[in-house]
């Protein structure tokens, strides 16, 4: 059976993760896993010594021990309850098959445990300590799509049913993946999709371009396809507002790290420019 895994985290996202993955669950007539990571915590203190007695110092370790004790199990609680609220708001959406997780340590790797058995991740853009940093996206993130090998759909803030989707189509390896992947699944069954290439409309991308289309249509899709001037993040995030598309599908960091340090990352670009979720493969 299909299966999908939402993180949530307590963040401004976490409503619109679990909304997105119930669409996605209902598109996809998938089994939904909530999953919450917990991070590794760092010990309260390391050096206690300096001109205190040692009995003090006693004394100062345990009641440090035993706070750390209870901020543990007041997280692990806070943790279990942003799950249950989750999935109630799941089930109130007429999702019935889902699971809810809280475990310890990274996120990567949990996600990695996960990889062989499942079919999509939902995250959101950011995490519940990047709230203040709106024009920055989790520090999470980019670590999760370079890493995991499955789409990942990054929520955007708020779910807005979707009807129209955009596909960013550059002739690379990923999307063409993208292309085939959607055109065997019901994923995006019912939406418009628009092929939209930045760049000369030339007879090799045309041919590449209908080529998708095709390939869409043939498996029930209805696909459209335009070719637009600009540079690519800013040329794609204007016609994602401009036409009121719904979602963004693109092939995901197709350059190495070192490259994206030295001239920028389209793929982060985009996923932070555009107001609209992204459906990310790699």
């Amino acid at each position: 059976m299909t299966r999908i895994v939402a993180c949530i985290d307590g963040s401004i996202y976490s409503d619109s993760v679990t909304d997105h993955a119930g669409w996605a669950g209902k598109q996809l007539s998938a089994s939904i896993e909530l999953l919450q990571v917990l991070g590794r915590r760092e010990p309260s203190s390391s050096d206690l010594s300096g001109n205190i007695a040692a009995d003090a110092q006693q004394q100062l370790l345990q009641e440090l021990a035993r706070l750390d004790a209870e901020r543990a199990k007041l997280i692990q609680k806070r943790g279990r309850l942003l799950l249950d609220a989750s999935k109630t708001r799941l089930a109130a959406a007429g999702t019935a098959d889902v699971t809810a997780h809280l475990r310890h340590g990274d996120l990567l790797e949990a996600l990695s445990d996960r990889e062989a058995s499942t079919d999509l991740f939902v995250l959101g853009k950011r995490g519940e300590a990047a709230d203040f940093a709106q024009a920055h996206l989790g520090s999470n993130l980019e670590r999760v799509v370079r890493s995991v090998h499955r789409p990942i759909l990054v929520a955007a803030r708020a779910f807005k049913p979707i009807g129209k989707a955009l596909i960013a189509f550059d002739g690379g390896s990923s999307v063409l993946k993208a292309i085939d992947q959607l055109s065997r699944s019901p994923l995006l069954s019912g939406v418009t999709l628009h092929l939209v290439h930045v760049g000369n409309d030339h007879p090799g991308m045309r041919r590449q371009m209908e080529g998708a289309v095709a390939q869409l249509e043939g498996g029930g899709q209805s696909a459209k396809l335009r070719f637009i001037d600009g540079t690519a993040d800013k040329a794609i995030a204007g016609v994602v507002e401009a036409d009121g598309m719904n979602l963004l599908v693109m092939g995901a960091y197709g350059h190495s790290r070192i490259r994206n340090m030295i001239i920028g990352s389209t793929t982060t670009e985009m996923i932070r420019s555009c107001k609209v979720p992204v459906l990310l493969y790699r």
